[in-house]
């Protein structure tokens, strides 16, 4: 087969050779000539453009000077040794330095000949130089023949010492053009390339390493990209299928009197239209014969618990048993406290398990599980732990799913014969785009309105400078018997970071607002369990109206008579976690306040993240932000990421191409499911040379 090529090792290209490999398989993870056929530039510079040596103290990229060599040395010993060449033109002096000492080098290069040295400019106490730069030998008639745009390849430091800079490693694209160019296969139908009007691969694989024009590169990537998000989302969507196919689910045929009983009589407020929606995919999908693996997403407040509560009582109505898995203690307790009246009321036996719950605890609460005494278990990911044993477990529902790994949220799978149906819940919004490339396996719900009665949180940015008056405005909401957050990013005091800590603040808290008049709670993340939970009450029972804590209050806990939300160094904080802290107030039927508090100095990306927090409340708006800003590694996770193996997408500037692809596949799929039309054939090929074994693995979300 011709792409057996693409699988030799990098070694066996010309120029390489074993050493080289080990250093480009150790930096970049370039094992094969596919791997280097893929490392696409990441910039392209304009190789005609010379500057003198007088400009470049205005200049912040690589620059292209041409002079001669008056002087050259080695100086330094050891690690320090280093070679330092004088470069001049008409206009002053450069030096030019190379880190790593080499006799090949000091011979090879002329004193006082016309050389063209490239790369980037350095200041150091007042000196400019140039580190590592590529040098060559003027030739007036090879400049004529250069083009506007050069590739620039990834590097690192350490290539660049030991010698491989980006025109070695364009010299080994070089090579390998020559020895794939061949070899290249396409891997789109002939139907799709005509109707999209896409360049060949062979051709947009040649053109991205060397182009001719703006024009011919645009056309290039469009084309690899592409490819990219059409194999991305075609496996996405038939894996998706192919679960519902393969993975059987146990089907409640029925609602169950729990879910009428708890819906008719003790339902005290009306779901939104959202809900409604949402719960009417579930009962579809519980009632299907397939397991259900459903995302279900929704801002801060929208009311998913209930959603969560609704969906584990047609488990229990229909003889199953259902448990909710949390990331915290203390939103295991509080999901624990706000169902246990109702639970009782329903006749369910509800019980909670977490790390600290004592010893006799747990082993009655095993012996009770897989007997089925226990029909709604709430924990911890203390439930995944070997040992905890259900007897039917007909659902399970993971809240705030980022915070588990795929390991983890996988042993859930062996609780039964069957798999339970999975309902993932998440409160950090997830955009569009960058949920159809991650989440594209899954079925998606989203609740996008808010119940009645959530009050808009005002938002307010502040410095150091107004801190009287935020003490002020606190001393004002507690004398109407409102409750405050005191939020910090730090534990302890960093000598590296300028930041306020847990500890001064709450000190500093305790001198503004003195006992007897106030009561100060303190919760943090090394406080031992029963000291947090003592706090929390008291907290949550208004014995005391400032708590001062850690992100550890992130998620899940509900106070509606807390109304202001103050967050310390809030440029420490990214947008997701900002909204989720802000989302702890505005629960109750008083207005509600969130002061971000910065220092003065802050980052040009802090200073979006500020502004786009006072602007909206919106968390689907936040989350494109912030797709935008950190981009998908960072929002996802490592699990996610390692899915989403994308060279040259980008989700947010994609997003339009990223549909447009989906729906494309989506047709395909539904006429061609098997992809064994002549047409598709050529589709289905590539998709077994991309695709390696499939596990269990390949169903978990």
């Amino acid at each position: 087969m011709k792409n057996d090529i693409l699988n030799t090792s990098i070694e066996f290209l010309k120029g390489v050779g074993p050493n080289r490999a080990k250093l480009i398989k150790s930096e970049l993870k370039i094992l094969t000539f596919r791997d280097l056929l893929f490392q696409f530039p990441f910039k392209y510079i304009d190789k005609t453009s010379y500057h003198k040596i007088s400009e470049i103290r205005s200049l912040k990229t690589e620059v292209q000077i041409i002079g001669s060599i008056s002087d050259l040395k080695e100086i330094g010993i050891g690690n320090k040794k280093r070679i330092v060449a004088k470069f001049f033109d008409s206009t002053g002096t450069i030096e030019l330095i190379w880190f790593k000492s080499s006799k090949w080098l000091i011979d090879s290069i002329k004193l006082n000949t016309k050389y063209i040295a490239f790369g980037k400019i350095n200041i150091f106490k007042g000196k400019y130089s140039i580190a590592h730069p590529e040098l060559e030998l003027y030739d007036d008639l090879k400049l004529q023949q250069r083009t506007k745009l050069n590739a620039v390849y990834p590097s690192t430091e350490l290539l660049n010492k030991r010698g491989i800079n980006n025109k070695v490693i364009c010299s080994l694209i070089e090579e390998l053009l020559i020895s794939v160019n061949n070899k290249i296969e396409e891997n789109l139908p002939e139907y799709i390339i005509k109707k999209f009007k896409l360049l060949k691969r062979r051709e947009s694989l040649i053109i991205i390493h060397k182009p001719r024009s703006i024009t011919e590169l645009k056309k290039a990537i469009y084309r690899l990209k592409f490819e990219e998000i059409f194999y991305l989302q075609i496996r996405l969507i038939k894996r998706n299928i192919s679960r519902k196919e393969k993975i059987k689910g146990y089907t409640f045929n029925v609602i169950g009197d729990k879910f009428e009983d708890f819906f008719k009589n003790h339902l005290t407020f009306k779901l939104t239209s959202a809900q409604k929606s949402v719960l009417k995919e579930i009962r579809k999908d519980l009632g299907s014969g397939a397991q259900m693996n459903r995302l279900l997403q929704g801002d801060v407040g929208s009311g998913k618990t209930i959603v969560a509560f609704m969906s584990a009582l047609i488990a229990i109505g229909n003889g199953f048993q259902a448990c909710i898995m949390t990331p915290t203690e203390i939103l295991s307790y509080q999901h624990y406290n706000k169902f246990n009246e109702i639970c009782k009321l329903l006749n369910i036996n509800m019980k909670v398990l977490t790390g600290s719950s004592k010893t006799k605890y747990k082993k009655e609460l095993k012996l009770s599980l897989i007997e089925g005494d226990i029909d709604l278990l709430i924990g911890t990911h203390a439930i995944i732990y070997d040992g905890i044993v259900f007897k039917n477990l007909g659902i399970a529902i993971i809240d705030e799913q980022h915070k588990f790994g795929v390991a983890q949220r996988s042993k859930l799978w062996h609780k039964n014969n069957l798999p339970p149906h999975i309902l993932i819940m998440t409160a950090t919004p997830i955009p569009r785009t960058l949920a159809m490339s991650v989440y594209g396996d899954l079925d998606m719900s989203i609740i996008n309105e808010l119940p009645p009665g959530r009050k808009h949180i005002n938002t307010i940015h502040q410095t150091n400078k107004d801190r009287l008056k935020l003490i002020d405005f606190v001393k004002l909401q507690i004398s109407k018997g409102r409750q405050i957050y005191v939020v910090y990013p730090l534990i302890k005091e960093s000598e590296k970071l300028d930041f306020k800590d847990l500890i001064d603040g709450y000190e500093s808290f305790s001198r503004d607002f003195p006992m007897p008049d106030y009561q100060i709670s303190i919760v943090h993340g090394k406080m031992k369990n029963e000291d947090k939970d003592y706090e929390m009450k008291r907290f949550i029972e208004n014995k005391t109206q400032i708590l001062v804590s850690t992100t550890v209050i992130e998620v899940g806990v509900d106070i509606p008579n807390a109304t202001v939300m103050i967050i310390e160094s809030a440029e420490r904080f990214g947008l997701s976690q900002l909204h989720q802290l802000r989302g702890r107030v505005g629960r109750g039927s008083h207005n509600s306040y969130c002061f971000l508090i910065t220092g003065d100095k802050r980052t040009k990306e802090s200073k979006i993240r500020m502004k786009t927090m006072v602007s909206t409340n919106d968390g689907f708006i936040i989350a494109e932000k912030d797709l935008e800003l950190r981009g998908p590694g960072n929002i996802i996770g490592t699990q996610q990421s390692g899915e989403m193996p994308l060279r040259i997408t980008n989700l947010v500037a994609d997003s339009q191409l990223i549909h447009k692809i989906r729906l494309l596949v989506m047709k395909i799929l539904e006429k061609d499911p098997d992809l064994i039309n002549v047409n598709n054939k050529i589709i289905n090929n590539y998709l077994k040379l991309i695709i390696n074994k499939k596990n269990i693995w390949e169903y978990i979300s």
